[in-house]
């Protein structure tokens, strides 16, 4: 039994879904769809019917893009209405998501925990000169803006740095009560670690990537393997004995040169030996 894991799907696109669809299946193994999925109901049902048909079981955690508003209809759910709407999307499909008892893995080994987390960002991956009022401004300077500042509302929070705080509040509390003795794979969409955002040719867009309040994380919390996507540069590092695993797919001509997407699912348990 294996535990895989694929983020940064972004069925918008036609090549992806038709991808996706081309999947081994792999009916005693879990997934983890770490985020960035898709971007309306559809891409979301698509992903769900295809992914559980071919999984034991599956557990998704939001990126930002499942949190766009992007239906100009009056009335379109934003914010934390939208994301409970995916939530609801995920559970009547049998998907496992951020709001459910978090699993043991029941694969051999140690006892383990999969914790899904949605801790969003909150603009303090960026550079200690630089204040956190003037953190987009900073990233405009070199031409760089995020589409959630147009898309992502953080509704009924006052701003996305304080439903940020708010997700990590929530969140430490169910980390701080899991048992002494369990190991975790802790599981995010964005990552843990300022040092493990390499955009070489974006590096402002470091802003929208995470939260410096989960840098010890992964000590804090016993993490054997630490999943996450967003950055589109799938990677294999290690921190403190610590694995992390960077596993987007990402946009059509992002990936395709590096094969059959079948290749590009990561292993993350049993997984490779530091």
């Amino acid at each position: 039994m294996k535990l895989y894991a694929l983020s940064d799907l972004h069925l918008r696109y036609e090549h992806n879904r038709q991808a996706l669809e081309s999947l081994a299946p792999h009916p005693e193994d879990w997934l983890i769809a770490a985020g960035d999925i898709g971007e309306t109901p559809e891409h979301m049902d698509f992903a769900w019917r295809t992914l559980t048909a071919r999984f034991g079981k599956v557990l998704w955690v939001p990126g930002n893009h499942e949190l766009w508003t992007v239906s100009r209809e009056p009335g379109a759910l934003r914010g934390e209405a939208l994301y409970q709407q995916r939530v609801a999307e995920c559970r009547a499909h049998g998907v496992l998501t951020p709001e459910d008892p978090y699993p043991r893995w029941p694969g051999e080994g140690p006892h383990r925990v999969l914790v899904p987390m949605f801790l969003l960002y909150d603009y303090s991956f960026r550079p200690d000169h630089v204040a956190e009022q003037d953190a987009i401004q900073w990233a405009m300077d070199s031409d760089v803006l995020c589409t959630d500042e147009a898309l992502l509302h953080p509704d009924p929070y006052p701003s996305r740095a304080a439903w940020c705080a708010a997700r990590v509040e929530q969140t430490l509390a169910r980390l701080e009560a899991l048992p002494a003795d369990c190991s975790t794979l802790l599981i995010n969409h964005f990552p843990l670690r300022y040092e493990h955002v390499r955009l070489p040719r974006i590096p402002r867009f470091s802003i929208w990537c995470g939260t410096k309040k989960t840098e010890d994380w992964h000590r804090r919390f016993r993490a054997e393997v630490v999943v996450s996507g967003h950055l589109h540069m799938p990677a294999t590092l290690w921190r403190d004995g610590v694995r992390f695993e960077e596993v987007s797919l990402g946009y059509p001509k992002q990936w395709t040169w590096r094969g059959d997407i079948s290749h590009l699912l990561r292993e993350i348990l049993p997984g490779p030996l530091p």
